[in-house]
């Protein structure tokens, strides 16, 4: 009788590894996104409250899920791939999408929470608008708030800005401008550029003293308005000292370096102790406008929400406070 045969042995198909739920791909894409910013895998570990095996590890996950090398490591250099720039860019978007959507999806009357990260020009950030900020922060405890202070031009995508506080006109037409103040400016000198002479009353005699440029502003010419008039007069003149500090402006027109424009708030306490002169007080500089700025979304966080709408309505309180009465500067 013959024997059964016996039944083939087939070999079973290898197991592949479950793809990681899209709540760990987030966890990925945020671990490898503050590597980058931090600079190194140990720095990132750090920030993160784990171990640098587990940073490691998760990066070494996001790569085989996307099937890319995102970066270069070296024993002393860590540098970014081609993918891993495009990887970088584009998770910043996805996760700044991510929480905008469960924002939204929790409603715009929950408590705003996570970190804001905002750009606010150096002399505003440094002194007027400290109090809004600290106004904002007591009333939304769960917000942290990264204060960053320069004065160029914001990338909102790249260097992970969720708002920014603008002086000047607004150059990018894809982002959201909300014009919320103007900003005065008068023309100032120490009295030791004067030499013991009156101080000029038209802007025809400022041409032949020196001059300081707000680079930001103006370099080496300005026009003035007369107040009653509306008389435009334009000056040329070769800077002896340009800057892009306001408060550095103001402490060489205090030195008596020479001539400057600048903002009214922040040099009236120097007027009105004597260490500065207003010249021409009838012609002004136009003002600057001022604009909150932040790119264009279906969906914003609630935390942004907020910090706009708090801004929106008191800047332009604080900033018409801080021209009619004394500041003391930092």
């Amino acid at each position: 009788m013959p024997r059964p045969s016996k039944p083939s042995r087939r070999r079973a198909p290898p197991l592949k590894s479950p793809a990681p739920a899209s709540t760990d791909r987030l966890e990925l894409m945020q671990t490898f996104l503050r590597i980058v910013d931090a600079g190194s895998l140990s720095s990132a570990a750090a920030q993160l409250g784990t171990t640098q095996p587990t940073v490691s590890r998760r990066l070494q996950a996001l790569e085989r899920s996307l099937g890319l090398r995102l970066l270069q490591r070296s024993t002393h250099a860590m540098k970014l791939t081609e993918d891993g720039a495009r990887c970088y860019e584009r998770a910043k978007e996805l996760l700044a999408s991510w929480e905008s959507f469960e924002s939204d999806l929790r409603g715009a009357g929950d408590e705003p929470e996570g970190t804001l990260r905002v750009v606010v020009p150096h002399a505003f950030g440094q002194e007027l608008l400290v109090e809004l900020l600290r106004e904002y922060l007591d009333r939304h405890a769960r917000v942290s708030v990264e204060w960053l202070l320069h004065d160029r031009a914001v990338d909102f995508i790249a260097d992970g800005i969720d708002c920014a506080i603008h002086v000047g006109e607004v150059q990018d037409p894809s982002v959201v401008a909300i014009r919320v103040a103007e900003v005065p400016r008068i023309v100032v000198a120490a009295p030791s550029v004067l030499k013991g002479g009156p101080a000029p009353s038209h802007p025809d005699a400022l041409a032949r003293l020196p001059w300081l440029s707000l680079r930001t502003f103006y370099r080496g010419e300005l026009s003035l308005t007369h107040v009653g008039t509306g008389e435009v007069r334009r000056i040329v003149f070769q800077p002896r000292v340009s800057t892009d500090s306001l408060y550095a402006m103001r402490s060489a027109a205090v030195k008596g370096l020479g001539i400057g424009v600048g903002s009214t708030w922040v040099l009236r306490e120097d007027l009105q102790r004597g260490r500065l002169v207003h010249l021409v007080p009838e012609w002004r500089a136009a003002p600057l406008p001022m604009f909150l700025l932040y790119p264009a979304a279906r969906f914003h966080p609630a935390r942004l929400r907020r910090f706009v709408e708090l801004m929106r309505e008191r800047i332009p309180a604080a900033l018409s406070e801080a021209t009619t009465r004394p500041q003391r500067l930092i």
